[in-house]
């Protein structure tokens, strides 16, 4: 049986549905996931508008670097031939840049070298010239203080990588939280045909019998450790189990939501975003990139083509049908950005009260995103919004003339996985927008994932100033922290981290764990992993390193958090509230010089998506002159 990455076909087939018997656990009737998704390299892309493969209108970029007749071009000609390459292998071809996130210190990207050559075996059995780029690859794993500071300078480097060479078009290769949103901001400010090469998840991981989500179950055992339930010796097993293989995340964390939202965005092929790093599918998926790549270049169809508003949209509604990360929020804001499209948490919200919670997937979940592949992926899930009326079918992707046809024979082979409509895991979007005199312009809660008693809950803050003073002080008696306390922590937004870091799930104080609480109200400016849960309100803005309303909290304040309501309350009235503001003094800058002022200067908050603002705001950029 063919899986959803036989996408990979670059040629022309039926979309009929699939003949034979359905999968075991597929619902009486629905086809299979993979049926008809053997097109995605049709020749047909973008007949509706502009010209088709070999009707390409206007020569190609990067004739300008190798066919005129002057100097420079000779140069490049030799420097070519430097690299052993003849003429007939590139004069006249599209040139695809292979933009390659691959690094030794980044596990989620381990293969990604190897899935490169894939991709160049595309290339040239399109009639393409290949060429590899390194570029940054921000391992959420390793780097520190924390990738999203860096989220930004490979957008930028993606931009100019992509500018300044000879190349008409890009197949971009990431997939660990950030690479997704930077790979894929830069080339829409380039605006280039491109596609997206996601890594793909890790193989799920196995402890003593147990199958385990890395990232969740991390934060759940290191818990277990902490209330003495399980000893070093557990530990290091546990350390040995978690992650398995190459790959991102297999819960439905930053990773494997940004993907999925690239691949409803209509920058993947069809079924990319769930295909294990590991299998042979994801090979085949990656060589079909980069057919593709080379088709968008010959069609003339840059990522504006399906970067609209309406697939920012549907991303959206994927977000939240799939109970996806909180970071999403950011990315998706700063990628609309770039397009020039507006979108704000208001759309969030609205899109949210429509739209149930189909995926069961941890952390919010049962199942892990291995399963969620077998068990139609992506494209399954979208035959469910579709049907629900939630999606935009007529618009473009990279391998379909629109997401109507793309979608056509997907179905869903295990309903316990992907929900049925009538069954969803949570009648409303897993993601809530909160409101109110703590954070006016905005907080997010992955409610989904807390205790529902918590979704309504007034408590007396206990306020930290910044992570590393909470982690040294988290467990102190004296702080008299209860189950219903509300912890804040603070200075730890977009400047205040700096770069926003993970810290939004704030550890419970072991004394409390060890009475069997395990999830508690906690709100900081902060965000959190994907693959993170509990009553974390995240994302407050604006941060309190800018003098919003979380920098005027003290220990003691009453806070209610609504969710229902939306909205995020301090008990305080506004004449001491004033009193506290007059005396706040904001803290120092951190940089001096370097990349950290740059960001200083110019990152925006969270809820514009934390891009810097000489990126995101329209303006002509010149073509470099080649010759």
């Amino acid at each position: 049986m063919r899986d959803a990455a036989a996408v990979a076909s670059p040629r022309k087939l039926s979309t009929g549905r699939a003949a034979g018997s359905e999968a075991a656990g597929s619902e009486a009737g629905e086809p299979r996931a993979d049926a008809g998704l053997a097109d995605a390299g049709r020749a047909d892309i973008g007949r509706a508008e502009g010209p088709g493969p070999g009707e390409r209108q206007r020569p190609l970029r990067s004739a300008q670097w190798y066919e005129t007749e002057g100097l420079r071009s000779f140069s490049h000609r030799a420097r070519t031939r430097q690299l052993g390459f003849l003429p007939e292998e590139h004069l006249g071809k599209p040139v695809i840049a292979i933009l390659n996130t691959w690094s030794d210190i980044n596990p989620c990207h381990q293969h990604l070298r190897e899935r490169a050559e894939a991709v160049k075996r595309g290339v040239w059995q399109a009639g393409g010239f290949p060429l590899e780029f390194p570029v940054a690859t921000l391992s959420e794993t390793f780097q520190k203080p924390t990738p999203m500071l860096y989220r930004n300078l490979l957008a930028m480097e993606t931009e100019e990588v992509l500018r300044s060479y000879p190349v008409d078009g890009a197949v971009l290769m990431g997939g660990c939280d950030k690479t997704t949103p930077a790979l894929l901001m830069g080339a829409a400010s380039v605006d280039v045909p491109a596609v997206f090469v996601p890594a793909g998840p890790m193989l799920r991981g196995h402890w003593r019998g147990e199958t385990l989500g890395s990232g969740t179950d991390m934060w759940k055992y290191w818990d277990e450790k902490r209330a003495g339930r399980i000893g070093d010796r557990e530990l290091a097993e546990l350390e040995c189990g978690l992650a398995r293989s190459p790959g991102t995340c297999m819960t439905m964390g930053t990773a494997s939501t940004m993907a999925s939202a690239a691949e409803v965005l209509g920058v993947t092929m069809p079924g990319a975003a769930a295909i294990p790093a590991v299998d042979s599918g994801h090979s085949r998926m990656a060589a079909a990139a980069g057919i593709r790549a080379v088709e968008l270049v010959r069609a003339d169809l840059p990522l504006s083509r399906f970067l609209t508003r309406e697939a920012y949209q549907d991303a959206i509604a994927t977000v939240l049908a799939l109970g996806g990360s909180t970071n999403a929020v950011i990315h998706l804001v700063a990628m609309a950005g770039r397009s020039h499209i507006p979108l704000s948490l208001d759309d969030f919200d609205r899109i949210a009260r429509d739209v149930p919670v189909l995926a069961d997937i941890r952390p919010g979940g049962r199942f892990l995103m291995e399963d969620f592949h077998y068990a139609g992926g992506l494209p399954g899930l979208l035959t469910r919004l579709a049907e629900a009326g939630l999606l935009h079918l007529e618009r473009p992707t990279v391998a379909h003339a629109t997401l109507r046809e793309q979608l056509d024979g997907a179905g869903v082979h295990d309903v316990e996985v992907i929900r049925a409509l009538d069954n969803p895991v949570a009648e409303q979007g897993g993601l809530a927008v909160l409101r109110g005199n703590l954070a006016p312009d905005g907080a997010v809660i992955k409610h989904i994932s807390a205790e529902p008693h918590l979704h309504r809950h007034t408590g007396p803050a206990v306020v930290f100033d910044d992570y590393r003073t909470m982690q040294a002080t988290i467990n102190d008696p004296g702080l008299g922290i209860t189950a219903d306390s509300v912890l804040v922590l603070r200075g730890s937004g977009p400047l205040g981290g700096p770069g926003m870091p993970e810290y939004g799930m704030l550890p419970i104080p072991d004394h409390l764990l060890k009475q069997g609480v395990s999830d508690m109200v906690r709100l900081s400016d902060a965000r959190m992993s994907g693959t993170s849960y509990g009553a974390c309100v995240l994302h407050i803005a604006p941060e309190s390193h800018i003098g919003g309303p979380l920098a005027l909290v003290e220990n003691g304040d009453p806070i209610t958090l609504d969710v229902a309501a939306r909205t995020l309350h301090l008990h305080v009235d506004d004449a001491e509230l004033a009193r506290r503001r007059a005396a706040w003094q904001p803290p120092p800058r951190r940089y001096g010089r370097g990349y950290g002022a740059l960001y200083e200067e110019h990152i925006t908050q969270a809820d514009t998506g934390c891009d810097f603002a000489f990126l995101s705001r329209e303006g002509d950029v010149p073509e470099p002159h080649a010759g």
